[in-house]
């Protein structure tokens, strides 16, 4: 028989604890109060919870198969099974399999742990080692090879540098990495649906939104997670740093204090501010109405729109519909309805009671989605229900957009709703921040803008729905992949022109000096 340790075993998230002395990474046990939210969540298998078992298995007969079939029975799914080491007895087996959740991962280990002649080794869950040692890095742009390189790269030729831009500090943006780069800064005070986690437990969010950034946008973006939630504070750090970066990008900081910040660093910063989490969602959902009031027939100036949810993503997606022509909004939260004669409101929401509601409806939001041409939830799971969504206008609209669990479940949205979208990626319609941020930073940065306006941000939405064209639209495609290559381009170069930049690239942005 071999011995597992006949072979390296496979490097797993569990093997991070000699690498970092102090810490502990989980493997496939995800800590139980996060295991505890997102339980019910996947109903089907998802990479997200994929995990590689190394095991042994009796060489002979149709032990391989029952690998197969055991996973499968088990209602995992079979990425794939590698054979790492062969004897004449025994197979060293990699079984690589997605699971619905974590729990559902170790149901999937037991269940070959109890076939007969089978012998478990390392488990490792395959998220946790695309994290391991974090997801980004810095890389020079010029070999540094010999004494020549690095007297220019650094002293003494670097001095001169130095000199012609305190001399002219607008040079900051042509000979350094500011002009392509962007802070993405959070307090990890509401982090995806994880809520206030802190500073620490937000990196990997951060470090992966640096990523995309990268990735769809050819952008440097640097995380900073911030230990204070103090308004003040956050405000005062961010004017520090802000000379060494093109545009800020806030993310993950909760309501009503993002509104406050987001204000206060746009009225004092010369480069423009964007919290994705606001303006990021409201583009992508205004792009996603457009093309599927193009699937209904109606008109962005005719729907009545009924909205779940007045935080920051809720508030900024109203003022963007009313910005792009949408005439008749009625919002609601746990309270109701929100309209002019409630009491106990605070600045947001006497905002939205003063731009909205024209016919002073007060209520529930049942009450509110009777006639609705459109739904548009960004506030909590299962709060609306299929008789709801019947009681809407004729050809009607859903966006069910609460994440993980949406407003109502798809399957029954579509029973009385023409289109339907949510948040998630396991449904047709996915309304997704990543077909925004990248294309409007490089659009941002590209014209060098001082400041970003709804002229802007409306000019992305239009863009990134004329993406999807007439032949492709249909009520389950409203919205294209995030990895169609002429989303970023399309919404960057609508945002470079709203800005005032150039039509197009010059193919040489630099004189030579």
């Amino acid at each position: 028989m071999l011995s597992p340790y006949d072979f390296p075993p496979l490097v797993g998230a569990e093997l991070a604890i000699a690498d970092a002395p102090g810490t502990r990474v989980p493997t496939v046990h995800a800590a139980a109060g996060l295991r505890e939210s997102m339980h019910h969540v996947n109903a089907a298998p998802s990479v997200s919870y994929s995990i590689t078992v190394r095991l042994e298995a009796p060489a002979g007969g149709a032990a391989v198969s029952h690998l197969t079939t055991s996973v499968e029975e088990a209602d995992g799914l079979v990425i794939a099974l590698d054979v790492t080491a062969s004897g004449h007895e025994r197979l060293q087996i990699d079984v690589t399999c997605a699971a619905r959740d974590a729990d559902h991962a170790d149901e999937i280990v037991a269940v070959l742990r109890a076939l007969p002649g089978v012998v478990i080794g390392k488990v490792s869950d395959r998220t946790f080692l695309m994290h391991l040692g974090g997801k980004i890095e810095m890389m020079a742009k010029h070999p540094i090879r010999n004494r020549d390189d690095l007297s220019m790269i650094y002293t003494p030729g670097v001095a001169r540098v130095c000199l012609a831009i305190a001399k002219n500090p607008e040079d900051a943006r042509r000979l350094t990495v500011k002009r392509n780069s962007v802070a993405v800064i959070t307090d990890g005070s509401a982090v995806l649906g994880l809520g206030n986690i802190g500073p620490e437990a937000a990196m990997p969010v951060m470090e992966g939104k640096a990523a995309l950034f990268k990735r769809f946008g050819e952008i440097d973006a640097w995380p900073l997670c911030l230990d204070t939630q103090d308004v003040d504070e956050i405000v005062s750090v961010v004017k520090a740093v802000a000379p060494g970066f093109a545009g800020i990008n806030l993310e993950d900081i909760s309501a009503p204090r993002c509104f406050e910040i987001e204000a206060r660093l746009r009225e004092a910063l010369d480069i423009p501010v964007f919290h994705d989490d606001q303006h990021g969602t409201a583009i992508v959902v205004l792009s996603a109405l457009i093309n599927a009031l193009r699937v209904v027939g109606k008109e962005l100036d005719e729907v009545r729109v009924v909205m779940s949810g007045a935080g920051a993503a809720g508030t900024a997606i109203m003022k963007l519909l009313l910005d792009a022509g949408v005439g008749y909004i009625v919002a609601a939260d746990i309270n109701g309805v929100v309209h002019s004669g409630r009491t106990g409101m605070d600045a947001e929401l006497a905002w939205i009671a003063e731009h909205t509601n024209p016919d002073g409806l007060s209520g529930t939001l049942a009450e509110a989605m009777v006639g609705a041409d459109v739904f548009i939830g960004v506030s909590a799971p299962n709060i609306i229900t299929a008789e709801n969504v019947a009681s809407m206008a004729d050809k009607s609209i859903v966006f069910a957009l609460a994440n993980p669990e949406p407003e109502i479940h798809p399957a029954e949205a579509t029973r009385h709703a023409a289109v339907v979208a949510t948040g998630r990626s396991d449904f047709p319609n996915q309304i997704n921040n990543v077909l925004a941020f990248p294309g409007v930073f490089r659009g941002l940065l590209d014209a060098q803008s001082r400041d970003i306006t709804s002229e802007m941000l409306v000019a992305a939405a239009r863009a990134l729905a004329a993406v999807v064209t007439d032949s492709e639209l249909n009520a389950t495609y409203i919205t294209p992949s995030v990895f169609n290559p002429d989303v970023h381009t399309a919404v960057a170069k609508a945002v470079r022109i709203a800005a005032g930049g150039p039509v197009e690239l010059p193919t040489q942005t630099e004189p030579i000096i």
